[in-house]
């Protein structure tokens, strides 16, 4: 087995936001998270995901601050998995991959889910990425630039 190395030291923020979810497990167990699955049972019938490979995976998510223990919302004595501020921070990243399958890996007419306005029940609208001065930018519009070391 091919040994995994740790990311967590890199200069780039995308390698840093990989070495912390850890695989595409994970960011399936965050987008279940949105979606309001919170008990260790949930988890494991809707991934399909076995038991050992789910644990290891929510203990990992919990010691790197994605999720947190709560008591169970409904006052038993079971524990619940719950995002953290820092996992709710992954809301954009989970709609980008699911706008990104929406275009990229369905046929035309296939169904599949949508993302929806709670209130109006109307599909949300398709992220963008806006100069400072609001102006849509395309990929070829960027760069990366390194920044000194005290941040700026």
């Amino acid at each position: 087995m091919v040994k995994r190395i740790s990311l967590a030291g890199e200069d780039c923020p995308v390698a840093r936001a990989l070495d912390m979810i850890g695989d595409w497990w994970s960011l399936l167990i965050i987008r279940d998270a949105f979606d309001g699955v919170r008990r260790f049972s949930q988890f494991q019938t809707g991934l399909g995901i076995a038991k050992g490979m789910l644990a290891t995976r929510l203990r990992d998510l919990t010691e790197r601050g994605v999720l947190e223990m709560a008591p169970a919302s409904d006052g038993s004595a079971y524990q619940e998995y719950v995002l953290t501020e820092k996992g709710r921070g992954l809301f954009l990243v989970i709609v980008a991959l699911r706008q990104w399958g929406e275009d990229h890996l369905f046929q035309e007419g296939e169904r599949h889910s949508v993302l929806v306005e709670k209130e109006s029940g109307r599909p949300v609208m398709r992220l963008e990425l806006r100069s400072a001065k609001g102006r849509v930018l395309g990929w070829d519009e960027t760069t990366v630039r390194k920044t000194d070391e005290g941040g700026t």
